[in-house]
């Protein structure tokens, strides 16, 4: 067999539209040029493709099935294309990421939407962890960046950069005796125990003389709706529909709580690829 792209192309445009005229219109060729490639198609593959023997063009029991291997094939034929034009571009075929499973999920969702859309030849695995483990997986070379909140200093062979912010707030349980409150006091958040995050070497600011800790704000948040303490948490935790009927939010004016940083982590050293300067910018622009 001797046939082309070209030709299955013609082929299939010729299917779809029902009409050599109509094809060859589309396609800016000839109409005795396209019925050629045609013929010379199925000579090659040794098939009617089409019915002739009436008015209209219609494909034969045998077209059919080729169109939708034809089909297949262009649209393999146009992933080869992209991944080589991304590759000859100096784009990695293939991205790892690691990313905190605390971020907020709707701008991480809208990123890898636009993500897809925007580097379809592009080859991605998402790796899931708590702050500590995304950034081992980074160090241990299973991923190219990872996305984590701010949980201190960093050891020197990482670079880093903020990408976005995420608010947060104190939470109880709606049983829980401060949640009857719509104040509450240092003082009175003393007398409870308090669920911290907990990463090496960089503990959550710590209130209470109490203190239970996890590496994982979900977690936490599983225990402060069982009514085990109350706990600082990410906005978009502490309002996941799940959790949102079980918690409530308080508040303390002796308490600021600033924005949790959101920050992008890398081998130090390493020349980033387009695609992850552009998941940076991107983020920047969704992250408050």
């Amino acid at each position: 067999m001797d046939w082309t792209l070209e030709r299955i192309r013609h082929f299939v445009v010729v299917a779809e539209t029902g009409s050599m005229t109509q094809a060859a219109r589309s396609l800016g060729k000839v109409q005795s040029a396209l019925s050629t490639s045609i013929s010379l198609l199925e000579a090659d593959l040794n098939l009617d493709l089409f019915d002739r023997s009436r008015r209209a063009l219609r494909l034969t029991e045998a077209g059919q099935v080729m169109l939708l291997e034809a089909r297949a094939l262009l649209q393999q034929a146009d992933v080869l294309e992209r991944r080589a034009l991304a590759l000859s571009q100096g784009q990695p075929a293939r991205l790892e990421i690691a990313m905190d499973e605390a971020l907020p999920y709707e701008p991480v969702a809208l990123l890898f939407k636009e993500l897809a859309q925007r580097w379809p030849a592009l080859e991605l695995t998402i790796l899931n962890g708590t702050a500590t483990e995304v950034m081992d997986y980074v160090e241990q070379g299973r991923s190219r960046i990872a996305i984590q909140f701010d949980r201190g200093p960093v050891p020197v062979h990482f670079a880093q950069r903020y990408v976005g912010t995420a608010p947060q707030a104190i939470c109880v349980a709606r049983e829980h005796d401060l949640a009857r409150q719509a104040q509450v006091s240092r003082k009175e958040l003393v007398a409870h125990r308090q669920l911290v995050m907990h990463i090496e070497g960089a503990d959550q600011a710590v209130f209470s003389p109490s203190v239970w800790r996890s590496d994982s704000f979900y977690v936490i948040a599983d225990m402060v709706a069982e009514g085990m303490g109350w706990a600082i948490l990410p906005l978009n935790i502490a309002e996941y529909e799940h959790l949102r009927v079980k918690l409530r939010q308080l508040h303390c004016q002796e308490l600021m709580l600033p924005p949790l940083a959101v920050r992008m982590l890398w081998r130090q050293g390493e020349a980033l690829p387009p695609v992850i300067l552009w998941i940076q910018q991107r983020l920047s622009a969704l992250l408050p």
